[in-house]
Order: structure tokens, then sequence, then C-alpha cells
């Protein structure tokens, strides 16, 4: 059992790693691995990835943002529309994708995108489609459940809708269960564990309930576990983090965990670098 001097040590090695990554611009994992030997050729014991939700860099360009990802090692990227807009042409979402094969980078999902109107869920389907991902994190009104149902159906596109805490109609996870544990299995949840944490549920908890309808996951923290709770540094909130991830391996939860950085929208890099940090730290040290 890993005691909690080893777990403080593994994890704030984490956080300097991030730091460093800032500062040199060198690959967080790499530097990670070559400053814990003993973990750097092991095996990944886990099923689930790392990613990033393309709102953390909503202030840069999908070149920048490339270029961030790098630096933290993160390969994963859930693609926002004002990086690849819904109009995309073809030949622009090729394009898009060579340059993210540039550092290795997949984009292995879309949204969240707003939609009203059935003609704006026939466009993310098809936007989805020709981006050729399988995920599509949205928020639609529940008027619209029944056909994007259909639309589930018709493109085999598992739909995962976003929870946005108490201010919104679909606060926490439960909020969403219910409205589609009746519908086809590929309608399901993207947990934020931050939203869900500030309207007063746990994220394990709802982990553990719901995790054969939760098809993506928002990692973050908050400062308190209500309304009036914001986004902060990973290791700094009141999310137990290190419960979370015994969660994720308990339930064999094998989608992504993306990390959606709400603060510092216009600087976020030492943020995002110290709180991919603390995670990897995390993973490492439970």
């Amino acid at each position: 059992m890993t005691s909690r001097r080893n777990f403080v040590k593994k994890a704030g090695a984490g956080l300097l790693v991030a730091g460093a990554s800032s500062v040199w611009g060198g690959s967080l994992r790499a530097a990670h691995a070559g400053s814990c030997p003993e973990t750097a050729n092991a095996p990944s014991k886990d099923l689930f990835k790392i990613g990033m939700a393309g709102f953390t860099f909503r202030s840069f360009d999908i070149d920048q943002t490339i270029q961030m990802l790098d630096r933290i090692d993160v390969r994963y990227l859930c693609i926002k529309d004002f990086h690849l807009p819904l109009t995309s042409t073809d030949e622009e979402i090729k394009n898009f994708h060579a340059k993210l094969a540039t550092k290795r980078i997949t984009g292995y999902g879309v949204g969240p995108i707003y939609m009203n109107t059935e003609k704006e869920v026939d466009n993310a389907f098809e936007y989805a489609r020709r981006v050729g991902v399988r995920i599509m994190v949205g928020i639609p009104p529940e008027k619209l459940f029944k056909y994007v149902n259909e639309k589930v159906k018709q493109y085999d596109i598992r739909y995962a809708i976003h929870n946005h805490g108490p201010e919104d109609k679909y606060p926490d996870a439960t909020s969403i269960w219910e409205r589609v544990k009746d519908l086809d299995p590929r309608m399901g949840l993207c947990l934020d564990v931050g939203h869900n944490m500030r309207a007063g549920k746990n994220p394990a908890a709802d982990l553990k309930r719901y995790y054969s309808r939760i098809f993506d996951i928002h990692i973050k923290n908050v400062t308190e576990a209500t309304g009036k709770g914001e986004t902060c540094e990973m290791g700094r909130g009141v999310i137990d983090i290190p419960a979370f991830v015994k969660m994720l391996r308990s339930v064999d939860y094998t989608g992504v965990c993306s990390l959606e950085f709400e603060k510092d929208g216009k600087d976020p890099l030492a943020g995002v670098a110290e709180s991919i940090g603390y995670f990897k730290g995390v993973i490492d040290a439970i």
C-alpha cells in the first residue's frame, strides 16, 4: 500500500515536472520518466487515456494549441468548433488531422456542440461523421432528445450530454441519466466532475452509478462544492482526485479523461501543466 508520504512525494514530483515543462518546453512524460526510472518502462495499468477539452484553449488557434499539448505530453483532443468549424470542407478536415498528427495528437471527439433545432442536430452529426470521430459531446434541449436518439442510431455515433452545474438544466450526472437510461445505449454522459461537485454530487460515486453510459469525462477541480465553486488547479480543490482515479480503475473506464481548465483563459499553460502533472502523479502513486 502506498503511504501518504510516498503519494505526496510522487504527486509533488509530477507538479515539479509540469512546471519544468512550461518553462523549458520539454515533454512532461519524458521528463517524468527520466526522473522516475522505476516507472519509466512499466506497462500502463490503466484503460483510460488523458486528453484535453478544446475549450481549455479557447483563446488560441490550433497551431498554438498543438504546441501547448505537445509541451505537456497530452495526445488526445476533444475538438471544439472554433478550432475546426462545423462548416469546414473535407480538405480542411484532412489538413486539420494532418496537423495534429505531426505531434502524434488524436482528435478523438467533437464538442461540446450546442444545438436548438433539428437542423442544427443534423449539421452536428454530419460534421462528426466527416471529422471521423465516434463520439460527440452535446447540450441539446430536452425536446430534441428523441430526434438525437434517432440520429445516434443512424450514424452509430455515441452522444455524450455534458452536465454544467446548478445553474444549468443538466446540473449533474443524475439529471442526464434519468433522461437517457431508457434510450439507445449510445445516448449517454460527458461527466464534468467539477460541475458535478458544484451541484453537490460526488463524482466518484456517480461514476460508479452511471459508468455504463459515461462516454467522456472532463476532469478538473473546484474551490468548493457549491454553485460558488470555481475551477482551480487540480491538486488544490475539494474533489478527491485519488478516489476518482481508483474508481476509474474499478469500473474499467476505457474512454478519455480530458482536462477542461476554465481558469486563466488568456494564459492557461501554467495551470494546465500543474493540473496534468498532478493527475499523472496521482496515477503513478496509487
